[in-house]
C-alpha cells in the first residue's frame, strides 16, 4: 500500500461525519499514489457508505470506478458464486457493485442459505381445503403476506395444526415451533391474535395443545449478547426448533435475516409473515420485499380484507397506488373517520392524553392503564425539526406541565437493547408509583398481555419520551386512532412506504398535520434499495 496520506476535505452536505471518516480511514490506505486518484476514491467511498447508512447493501458503479477500486487494493474482486471465506478486503467488487465486506457477506449467506432451505424436499405433503395452506406446506421456506386484516396470522394458525396432525401421523414426536416478531409490541399482537384463532380453530383437543402460543422478540430468540452484534444461536449451535414463524417480517434488516436463516437446524421450516408493501428496515436490507419479488413459488399474498375497511382502507389503497390526488380528497371529506386536523396541535395531544393519565393517577390496573394508552398515538416523519418527535413530545409535557425528568404517567420507549434486562429496542413502557410505596417504577406489560415486568427508571438502558413516536417505530403495532405530522418541507425521507405505514397503524380513526404539497410529494416517492438479494436467490 501506498505511503501517501492526506486529508481530504470535501463538505458534503449529504455525507455525514461518519461516511467522511470511513472514507478518509480508507482512501488513506490505498494503493493509489495520485492525489487526484484519492480524491475520486475518497468520494466513491464517502458514497458508498452513505448509501448502506441509507438501506443500500451496495452501489452500482461505471467502468472508471472500477478500475479506480481495483487499481487501490482495498477489494476483493469476486462472483455470486464465491467461496464466502475467500474475501480478504475490506470491500468487495462483484461485476459492477461495490460492498463494504460485511454487507457483501450477510447477503450473498442469506442467498446460499435460502436456496439450501427450499432445496431439501418435503415429505408427507398433506393436502388441505385452504390454498395458502397447501402452497406452504409444500415448500421448507415460504412467505405469507398481505395487508392489515387480510388473515395472515388466521392462516398461519391453520397450517401450524395441519402439520402437527401430519406429524401425529408418524412415528415421532410433535414439531417444536418458535414464534417471534422484531419488537416487543409486535410480539404482543402476534400472541394475542394467535389466541384468538387458536379458540375457533377446527381441531382436536390435542393438536390446539401442541400448537404454540408464546411468543418472543427475534433478538431473544436468538439469546442476544451484551454489546455485541453475535447471538447465542448461530450455525454451529443452531436453534433446537422444527419450525419458526417470524412475523412483520418487513421490519428485519439483512444482517439479522442472515443471522436468524444461520441460525436454524437442519431440516428447519421457515414461515415469514409480513406486508410487503409497509416500509422496510431501519438498517441495510430490503429482505421481504427482495424475496417476495424473486419468486411467487413460494410466496402467498392475500389481498381480501376481512378487518380493515372503509374509508381508511380506501386511502391506504390510494396511497399504496401512487393516487396522490385521490388520497388528498378522501382526507378532504370531512369525514368522521378520517380527515386533516384543523384544531390546536398541541391541546388536541394534550386532551388525548387526559383517560389514560387519569387511569394512572388512580392506579388503575397495568392492563387498563396500557390499553388506554394504546387508544391514541401520535406518529412523526422525524426526531428532529418541526412536527418532529423530540418537538412534539416536549411540547406536550409543558403543555400537561410535566416539567421532572420522570413523573407519573411518563411513557417511554427503550432506544437500546439490554439483553442483561431482557428489554429491547422499541419496548414500551409506563413509569407509574410502585403498588405499595409512592416509589416511582416502570412498567413493562409483556407479550402474553397479563405479565410485568418493573425496573427503576435509573436501572434502565438509554430510552426517551413517547407521547409521539417516528412512523419507523410504530411499525407492527396498532393503535384506535392515529395522529400523522409530516414535516412542512419536502425530504427524502417522505415516501410513499412511510405513508402508507402511518395509515395502516390505525384501526378506527385517522387525522392528518399535512401540506398539500408535502403529501402528494411523499405518495409519488418510492424506496429503491440497491440490493442483488433477488438475483442470487435466482443463480
Amino acid at each position: 500500500m501506498s505511503a501517501v496520506t492526506s486529508t481530504i476535505s470535501t463538505p458534503k452536505a449529504e455525507f455525514s461525519r461518519l461516511d467522511l471518516a470511513f472514507a478518509q480511514f480508507f482512501s488513506n490506505r490505498s494503493n493509489l499514489n495520485s492525489a487526484s486518484e484519492q480524491e475520486q476514491l475518497f468520494k466513491l467511498l464517502a458514497k458508498l457508505s452513505a448509501a448502506q447508512n441509507n438501506g443500500h447493501s451496495c452501489i452500482k458503479i461505471n467502468k472508471l470506478e472500477i478500475q479506480l477500486v481495483i487499481q487501490s487494493q482495498l477489494a476483493t474482486i469476486t462472483n455470486k458464486e464465491s467461496n464466502l471465506h475467500s474475501i480478504i478486503q475490506p470491500l468487495v467488487l462483484e461485476l459492477n457493485y461495490l460492498y463494504t465486506h460485511k454487507y457483501w457477506f450477510y447477503e450473498t449467506r442469506l442467498a446460499l442459505q435460502l436456496k439450501k432451505l427450499l432445496a431439501q424436499p418435503v415429505t408427507n405433503t398433506i393436502n388441505t381445503d385452504d390454498a395458502t395452506a397447501n402452497c406452504v406446506l409444500k415448500h421448507k421456506f415460504s412467505i405469507i403476506t398481505g395487508g392489515p386484516g387480510t388473515g395472515k396470522t388466521t392462516s398461519v394458525v391453520k397450517i401450524l395444526a395441519k402439520l402437527q396432525e401430519a406429524t401425529q401421523q408418524q412415528p415421532q414426536e410433535f414439531l417444536s415451533i418458535a414464534l417471534a416478531a422484531p419488537t416487543g409490541k409486535a410480539a404482543m399482537r402476534l400472541q394475542e391474535s394467535i389466541g384468538n384463532n387458536l379458540q375457533e380453530l377446527n381441531c382436536t383437543p390435542i393438536i390446539k395443545a401442541q400448537i404454540q402460543t408464546n411468543v418472543s422478540t427475534i433478538h431473544r430468540l436468538l439469546g442476544a449478547k451484551y454489546h455485541s452484534a453475535f447471538f447465542k444461536h448461530h450455525a454451529n449451535k443452531p436453534l433446537p426448533y422444527d419450525l419458526v414463524v417470524i412475523d412483520e417480517a418487513s421490519m428485519v434488516d439483512l444482517a439479522l435475516m442472515s443471522k436468524l436463516v444461520d441460525a436454524l437446524k437442519p431440516a428447519a421450516r421457515l414461515i415469514l409473515l409480513g406486508d410487503k408493501d409497509q416500509l422496510s428496515s431501519v438498517e441495510s436490507g430490503s429482505v421481504l420485499a427482495d424475496l417476495t419479488y424473486n419468486s411467487p413459488t413460494y410466496t402467498i399474498e392475500l389481498k381480501k380484507s376481512y378487518r380493515f375497511q372503509g374509508l381508511i382502507k380506501e386511502l391506504a389503497t390510494a396511497i399504496n397506488t401512487q393516487q396522490g390526488q385521490q388520497a388528498w380528497q378522501l382526507l378532504n371529506q370531512n369525514d368522521a373517520d378520517i380527515g386533516l386536523l384543523t384544531t390546536d396541535l398541541i391541546s388536541y395531544i394534550a386532551n388525548k392524553q387526559q383517560s389514560y393519565l387519569n387511569l394512572v393517577r388512580q392506579r388503575d390496573t397495568c392492563k387498563n392503564i396500557f390499553a388506554a394508552f394504546n387508544e391514541f398515538q401520535v406518529l412523526c416523519a422525524t426526531r428532529h425539526g418541526e412536527n418532529s418527535v423530540n418537538a412534539i413530545n416536549s411540547q406536550v409535557e409543558q403543555q400537561l406541565n410535566l416539567t421532572n425528568t420522570w413523573y407519573v404517567g411518563r411513557p417511554i420507549m427503550i432506544q437500546e437493547n439490554n439483553p442483561n434486562l431482557e428489554l429491547y429496542n422499541g419496548d414500551i413502557g409506563i413509569c407509574m408509583h410502585c403498588k405499595h410505596s409512592n416509589e416511582l417504577m416502570v412498567y413493562f406489560l409483556q407479550a402474553d398481555g397479563n405479565s410485568i415486568k418493573t425496573f427503576l427508571p435509573s436501572r434502565l438502558p438509554p430510552c426517551s419520551t413517547v407521547f409521539a413516536m417516528t412512523i419507523h417505530k410504530s411499525q407492527g403495532s396498532e393503535f384506535n386512532e392515529v395522529l400523522i405530522l409530516l414535516p412542512t418541507k419536502n425530504m427524502p425521507i417522505l415516501t410513499k412506504e412511510l405513508i402508507y405505514t402511518a395509515i395502516t397503524r390505525a384501526k378506527t380513526k385517522l387525522n392528518l398535520v399535512a401540506e398539500k404539497s408535502v403529501f402528494i410529494s411523499a405518495i409519488a416517492q418510492k424506496v429503491q434499495r440497491q440490493s442483488n438479494l433477488h438475483l442470487k436467490m435466482q443463480l
